[in-house]
């Protein structure tokens, strides 16, 4: 099979390697052609994973339609908010029906409230059964080292599921299919804004009491929001949604655990993004995930503080109190 993964950072460089290690052939895009021909000629992406080498079998390109010529899979690897005017600049060159989409991308759109399926679906041609997304407890630099990993297929076409699994899986990688692909992208996108929460509390000083439970009542918010999007509940039981979220809001590897933490700390706003090398999709999620629960009707307090804190200046000492002194109610 021949992919195409669009995105040279951290997640794509990692899912090239493992798509590699299952047998394919593989074209990389990114968008700087010096940094494109860096990794060509060293065979290494040193910027993210320092001493990793990439297999022969795959090829870093800085044409976009160089990458996705002939390609059977289209691996989404690129920051949620550059996703839509990306598809405009290079989303012709895909070629439904054949070829299926596969998203990575753990943000949702800003303005739109969209998910990043349903960007792709606004900005090709491709039909429904044709794009699937990928979500789990994927830390990207354990899965270059190969540690055993699992994860989520979700299509709403179970047989297209079902040849992605097989696609990407290898003796380390363990993808499971689902066909809720509402419920598997939400939890994706929600965990990252109660990571950066996890974060601040441990940059505060707090102890793994708070912690649990910014997790746990982080889960709560997540599967409010499905239920009210119709995603199925159990997913949020699984991999994409409380496995990805002890991942990222646990491990120090986490770029918006890392962010947060920071942010915990006292440091501004603008001193953390300057200091953060790759995109933290919680800090550009968190106001649209806050706006679809208004719109839903749905209680966010956690997401509600995360988004005044990195929208509008909050402290994140004012957002424990403002929190903790909400009104006492039942736990279901």
């Amino acid at each position: 099979m021949h992919a195409a993964v669009m995105g040279l950072g951290s997640w794509g460089t990692a899912f090239a390697a493992v798509l590699a290690d299952a047998g394919h052939e593989v074209r990389i895009w990114g968008r700087n052609a010096e940094t494109v021909a860096t990794v060509q000629k060293s065979r290494r992406n040193e910027a993210f994973h320092p001493g990793l080498e990439l297999a022969p079998s795959v090829t870093a390109v800085a044409d976009a339609g160089d990458a996705l010529a002939g390609a059977d899979l289209v691996v989404l690897a690129i920051p949620a908010q550059s996703l839509r005017q990306n598809l405009r600049d290079w989303g012709g060159h895909i070629r439904p029906p054949q070829t299926v989409v596969l998203s990575l991308l753990k943000g949702m759109e800003r303005g739109s409230h969209k998910r990043m399926s349903e960007v792709v679906l606004a900005e090709t041609s491709c039909p429904p059964d044709r794009v699937a997304v990928l979500s789990g407890p994927n830390l990207a630099r354990e899965v270059v080292q190969r540690q055993p990993t699992a994860s989520v297929v979700a299509c709403s076409d179970e047989n297209v599921a079902a040849a992605v699994q097989s696609w990407v899986r290898t003796a380390y990688f363990r993808p499971y299919t689902n066909n809720d692909v509402i419920g598997v992208e939400l939890g994706g996108v929600v965990k990252n804004v109660i990571a950066l929460a996890t974060g601040m509390a441990e940059g505060m000083g707090f102890g793994d009491n708070s912690k649990a439970a910014i997790m746990t009542r982080g889960l709560a918010e997540m599967t409010r929001l499905g239920r009210a999007m119709n995603a199925d509940p159990l997913t949020f039981m699984g991999l994409a949604g409380v496995g990805d979220l002890v991942a990222t809001c646990s491990s120090p590897l986490s770029r918006n655990r890392t962010f947060g933490e920071n942010l915990g700390r006292g440091m501004p706003l603008d001193e953390v993004v300057a200091i953060t090398a790759q995109t933290a999709e919680g800090v550009t999620s968190s106001e649209a995930v806050l706006e679809l629960s208004r719109e839903h009707g749905v209680d966010m307090p956690i997401t509600e503080h995360v988004s005044g804190v990195v929208t509008q200046g909050w402290s994140p000492r004012d957002t424990v109190q403002s929190l903790m002194s909400r009104v006492a109610k039942p736990e279901w």
